[in-house]
């Protein structure tokens, strides 16, 4: 395991992104809407707005405490194909089906079966997307050890999760415009199962081989209870210190992401709102694309704490404008849309590039102060309080859509940039704390560690 990855592994490995940000954003984008819009795009009338939202929310709580189970079992896993690869190449296609099966309700309109069905499908979906999505995630660290390897998969993440987000933002709403949600919904699951399988190859021999070093290194990881685990990642100062802040930018730019539908139809008066959520989609993505190679040459000149705290301090500033975005007077509404998605693509840049470094960074770390590897239960403990926290996104879009949601009353879809904002601000408060080094060593960590 010694020496650079091959590139060719990188971009394999890389383009997993594409199928995962597809879903995810998709999911993101569209679901609230569908069980909830009208053709007004109001929720204010809407009798089972807020039983979705919980719906929602506690799905994702109770997914939240799947990740945690199901790190510390991948991390104990012990077969041929090492730790990881079975899950992903388990729970790949049932991920898919359940996606697929979210966006058709048994019944029309608003029924208490349609919110049951909801609940059920949800919870499956987001199990088997844990159980894929989590070991394929915490391959990482395990199989990329040098930064510039890691600083080079990141890249190549972004990269190809901006076609995959592209999928999500400006497919998924012409899809959705010309054949509904549905057919929208096969497309994005096939697409999804296809980039994750290929993904796999890309990792699957160095993954092999370094399960077989920890398997015969590391005898102490499978003595570790899954308490034990957790409790240990919850001991890592920096963990704690990147969890919340990552936590707090992530559900500004969900909320920001969610409104989407409910602006171009009461904001900019477009009565199908797919055409123009893939238009202010595709100016945000381009603007990200453009940002992206900059982002990670700044990175590699001084570091991915920098940037990344950076990002997230031009967030939080920039955020808050979005309560100005088609209500300027003597500009075009669609002008000032468009305008405003042309930067929100470098404020959403570093959230979608660094995470992954960062946490693999992190276990590094936890190597040097414990000598055991335990990728994955860093990687599902994250996901895990990620969610916790992250189910108030749904709760907090819905709750201010309440206050105003139509053309008349937009309020409720203003103060979304102000929330937005001041979620990504606190978060850049905490990051200021964080201080580890791009090459994690005892040595770095000593000459790094803040006295």
């Amino acid at each position: 395991m010694e020496g650079r990855m091959p590139l060719a592994a990188r971009l394999i490995y890389a383009s997993g992104s594409l199928g995962g940000n597809a879903l995810g954003r998709s999911r993101d984008l569209w679901l609230i809407f569908f069980y909830l819009g009208d053709d007004d795009g109001d929720v204010e009338r809407r009798g089972a707005a807020f039983a979705i939202g919980a719906v929602l929310v506690i799905g994702r709580l109770i997914e939240a405490f799947d990740d945690p189970l199901i790190g510390y079992w991948s991390d104990r896993t012990r077969s041929r194909w090492g730790r990881r690869i079975p899950f992903v190449l388990a729970a790949t296609p049932f991920m898919a089906i359940f996606f697929v099966l979210l966006w058709i309700p048994p019944n029309p309109g608003e029924t208490l079966g349609n919110v049951f069905f909801l609940f059920a499908i949800f919870w499956f979906f987001n199990l088997f997307s844990t159980l894929s999505g989590g070991p394929m995630e915490s391959l990482l660290p395990e199989i990329a050890r040098r930064n510039d390897d890691r600083l080079s998969i990141v890249g190549w993440q972004v990269a190809f999760g901006v076609v995959g987000t592209a999928i999500a933002f400006i497919g998924s709403g012409l899809l959705v415009d010309a054949f509904g949600f549905v057919a929208m919904a096969i497309i994005v699951a096939a697409v999804a199962f296809a980039s994750r399988y290929i993904a796999l190859t890309g990792a699957w021999r160095r993954s092999i081989e370094a399960s077989r070093e920890i398997y015969a290194q590391d005898q102490a990881v499978e003595r570790l209870s899954v308490w034990n685990s957790i409790t240990t990642c919850l001991r890592n100062d920096q963990f704690l210190v990147f969890l919340p802040s990552f936590v707090l930018y992530s559900v500004g730019a969900q909320v920001i992401t969610g409104v989407l539908p409910f602006y171009v139809e009461a904001v900019l008066g477009r009565d199908e709102p797919g055409t123009m959520v893939a238009v202010l989609s595709g100016t945000a993505l381009g603007a990200l694309t453009l940002v992206l190679p900059v982002v990670i040459l700044v990175a590699r000149r001084r570091s991915k704490r920098q940037v990344y705290g950076g990002g997230m301090l031009f967030a939080g500033l920039y955020f808050p404008l979005f309560v100005f975005a088609g209500f300027l007077p003597g500009i075009p509404v669609v002008a000032q849309g468009i305008a405003y998605a042309l930067f929100l693509g470098f404020a959403l840049a570093p959230v979608q590039t660094f995470p992954n470094a960062l946490i693999a960074d992190i276990t590094d770390y936890d190597t040097v102060r414990t000598d055991q590897r335990r990728e994955a239960v860093y990687y599902a403990t994250q996901q895990t309080l990620e969610k916790i926290a992250g189910a108030a996104g749904p709760g907090i879009l819905i709750a201010l859509l309440a206050l105003g949601s139509t053309e008349d009353d937009p309020l409720g879809i203003r103060l979304v940039g102000p929330v937005a904002g001041i979620l990504a601000l606190t978060g850049y408060v905490v990051f200021r704390r964080y201080w580890l080094p791009d090459n994690v060593t005892e040595e770095s960590v000593e000459a790094a560690r803040p006295s």
